[in-house]
């Protein structure tokens, strides 16, 4: 078959480049319409007990995370000039275009009771101006008086007090975003530079406009490193200009082609897709350099240039594309997760694994046919006294130190698996962020201050219209509010009740002693006052349904980790089972805190499930290439060794199982095995040439193969280190951890390998293996030279 693909590829040379260039131009014009992900996405699937809670919850009471905070510690907060300031502050934040509301010290409300009308009247806590500083005292005093706002919008004890700013929701699912956070950064840092303080800013659509503009810069940053990297290796290995814009052209097809498929297919760019750029280029080149050194290696043996270019096709195409599928496999196995975000990356990363190796196939021999043969500079590298020093040390130790190999293997091994029990899993909301970076700061300021900021809301359904208005709820509430308030990761809750025991506060003249839940007596005439005028209803009914059957406890949480969350939500659980009879309440624990916990719960689960099902694709496409199940084995040994070095590695350091550290091994897994596959390949062909000389067929596949393996890996190596520069953390324990999974896995494929294949001969080397299913490539299959007339170095005609 490939020797027909290489008679058209080679014949087709214009036909094909065209088809190519305008292909290339339809993903290019597609891919300028390609947009940044502005909304939250959810990793759970939609079927999901907590996401179909989660969104119950936003169709009763809307979105609970709109709110940007803004936070200040300062212990002269009610000195007349800061607090002036402050107030300014808040009003110049409120006509910024997307605000819809604030709320601060100094536009907080308070309720006068009515007598003549029956109501309460809200009226501003602070006047719009205070003339002296003795006025502004006697305020703060009565200020001072109103438990509804303590440890809200100020918490005395530490002299810290926040701003909470409510966004519009639809401009926050827009690239309108990022001016509405620029323009609050803007009115904010003129504040702190008048006043020479810091100012602390978090919030849930802070955090996510933050880390896409991060991400936007990353792609960039990373594309043209991995690309420069890149451009010096391979100018390294081959010192050839040609060798080295070649394979740059491809891989910027491919990404070019990329970015066209995301936007035809309706995807935005998120944290996980938008490593797609960096990661085609690192791992795009080394089909390159396979077919480099390839084509190097078939003219220095004849010095024909097209017969070079066609054997390139022929011996390697079949083992390139086994490779790039099973590093395609490593990527599609993402799919299986319903993840929005892990499905689309899964989805266009393989396609374009896959589309990186129909463009190296037709674009290095179409190119390389029209320029001039290699000069023995180009070719130098073949004998580069280094790489062949390196080369037959690992021949000497396979030969006579095999006793050694395997007994590092097994310590290695032994090792591993105690790492391995050490691994603990977490997740955290910002996960990602790194300690030192300002927003994970912010966050501990709001934290230690106000007890967190993730949302966590619980519903409570009476079953029953007007059910939340009677009493006996009314003394639930507060008998689990009661109970949650020992939990110190959580801040003190908000409900309904506080809006109650604030009316009867002002009912009774403001007197704080009478800050409780109204008694049945109470409770009829205080709710008459509080029900009469719009703003009155307004706070009522951000509490409860237009029934009256529902109602919220709004509490926020700090960032604590799955774990822990996990333990919480189930005491949660616990205390409302207690408290609310299930056959009279149906309450429900959602909001962020919970689905974001529950989401990382989920991914992990389906990671592993997708890691099994690399493992197993790829074991499949190995038993297909080889036919031989003792050939399988051996050939996922020296891969699956790395997977269990780098569990242990993170066991030993600390670093825990999550979201972003379980991509790892499937990623890895994927990409090492291909220098199994080329090794193998070479390995079979030369048991044919050598009359089944195994360990001379082991020196002489590592001869050959060995170098590109070394190549490779370098590249691979610098090409994903270049990730452990990245802003977030995920995204640098992926560089890290695939680098150092992958310099094992050449260091196992290049040393173990080439060991057990001379070491256990005849058991693993069968009849079976020497008959595969499908032929890799065989020395015997050949360009019918019969066929092939050269016209000149920079002309071929192939055919009649």
């Amino acid at each position: 078959m490939w020797i027909k693909v290489s008679r058209v590829i080679l014949r087709n040379r214009i036909l094909l480049l065209s088809i190519l260039a305008v292909i290339t131009v339809f993903f290019g014009y597609h891919a300028r319409k390609v947009e940044m992900s502005y909304e939250y996405a959810s990793l759970l699937p939609k079927k999901d007990p907590a996401y179909k809670d989660y969104q119950k919850f936003v169709e009763v009471f809307g979105e609970e995370g709109n709110l940007i905070i803004v936070g200040i510690q300062d212990s002269s907060f009610f000195r007349l000039d800061h607090f002036n300031r402050w107030e300014r502050l808040s009003t110049e934040l409120s006509g910024i275009e997307g605000v819809e509301n604030l709320l601060s010290v100094t536009n907080t409300y308070n309720l006068v009771a009515n007598r003549d009308e029956k109501k309460f009247e809200v009226v501003k806590t602070f006047p719009d101006s205070i003339a002296t500083q003795a006025d502004l005292d006697g305020y703060v005093e009565k200020f001072h008086e109103l438990p509804f706002y303590r440890k809200l919008v100020y918490n005395d004890e530490t002299k810290a007090y926040i701003l909470a700013i409510t966004v519009n929701k639809d401009k926050m699912a827009t690239k309108e975003r990022e001016d509405l956070v620029r323009n609050i950064q803007a009115v904010c840092r003129a504040f702190e530079q008048d006043e020479n303080v810091q100012l602390h800013y978090s919030g849930l659509p802070y955090i996510r406009v933050v880390n896409s503009v991060k991400i936007r810069g990353e792609l960039y940053m990373f594309s043209v490193l991995a690309l420069a990297i890149c451009v010096v290796v391979l100018f390294l290995f081959f010192r050839s200009l040609k060798a080295v814009l070649v394979p740059v052209l491809i891989v910027i097809t491919g990404v070019i082609w990329a970015m066209g498929m995301l936007s035809l297919f309706g995807y935005k760019i998120t944290l996980l897709s938008g490593m797609i750029p960096p990661l085609l280029i690192v791992i795009g080149i080394p089909n390159s350099i396979y077919m480099l050194n390839k084509f190097h290696h078939e003219f220095v043996s004849h010095g024909n240039k097209v017969k070079a270019l066609q054997r390139v096709i022929i011996k390697i195409g079949n083992a390139t594309f086994l490779t790039n599928l099973t590093t395609a496999s490593g990527f599609a196995t993402f799919i299986i997760v319903k993840s929005d975000i892990l499905r689309q990356f899964g989805i266009i990363a393989s396609l374009n694994i896959l589309a990186l190796f129909i463009l190296s196939l037709l674009l290095i021999p179409i190119i390389f046919s029209f320029i001039g043969p290699p000069s023995s500079r180009h070719v130098g590298h073949l004998d580069n006294k280094r790489v062949n020093w390196i080369i037959e040390g690992l021949i000497h130790i396979t030969q006579h130190y095999r006793r050694v190999v395997y007994m590092v293997t097994i310590g290695i091994v032994s090792l591993g698996i105690l790492g391995i029990t050490l691994i603990k899993s977490s997740g955290y909301m910002v996960d990602d962020i790194p300690k030192d970076d300002p927003v994970y700061i912010d966050l501990k300021f709001f934290e230690d201050n106000f007890n967190g900021l993730m949302p966590l809301e619980i519903m409570v359904d009476t079953k029953r219209p007007q059910g939340v208005m009677q009493l006996s709820t009314f003394n639930k509430i507060d008998e689990l509010e009661n109970r949650l308030a020992e939990y110190p990761e959580l801040s003190a809750s908000t409900s309904l009740l506080n809006l109650l025991k604030f009316s009867k506060q002002a009912f009774y003249n403001g007197n704080e002693r009478y800050y409780s839940i109204p008694n049945n007596r109470e409770k009829n005439f205080i709710l008459q006052y509080a029900q009469t005028g719009e703003d009155n209803a307004n706070m009522l009914h951000s509490f409860m349904d237009s029934t009256r059957q529902s109602t919220r406890i709004s509490i926020r949480v700090k960032d604590v980790g799955t774990k822990r969350m996990e333990q919480l939500y189930t005491d949660f659980m616990q205390e409302i089972d207690t408290v609310f009879p299930a056959d009279k309440y149906d309450v429900t624990v959602t909001g962020s805190s919970i689905t974001a916990f529950r989401g990382t719960q989920y991914l992990l689960k389906n990671l592993f499930s997708s890691l099994g099902l690399a493992i197993l694709l790829i074991s499949t496409f190995m038993a297909i290439m080889f036919s031989s199940w003792r050939m399988v084995i051996m050939s996922l040994t020296p891969n699956v060794i790395p997977l269990i070095f780098t569990a242990a590695v993170m066991g030993f350091t600390g670093i825990p199982i999550k979201a972003s550290t379980i991509l790892v091994f499937s990623i890895a897994f994927g990409i090492s095995v291909d220098n199994t596959i080329h090794f193998l390949a070479k390995y079979r062909q030369e048991l044919n040439l050598t009359n089944w000389d195994i360990s001379k067929s082991v020196q002489m596949a590592l001869k050959e193969t060995g170098v590109s393996m070394l190549y490779t890996s370098v590249v691979l190596f610098f090409g994903f280190g270049i990730f452990s520069i990245s802003n977030f953390g995920g995204t640098q324990a992926m560089g890290i951890l695939v680098s150092l999974t992958l310099l094992v896995a050449v260091t196992s494929n290049l040393i173990l390998l080439p060991s057990l294949l001379t070491g256990l001969e005849r058991l693993t080397t069968t009849e079976a293996f020497k008959e595969p299913l499908l032929h890799i490539y065989d020395e015997e299959e050949d360009i019918e030279l019969d066929e092939l007339e050269i016209v000149s170095d920079d002309e071929l005609k192939l055919g009649n």
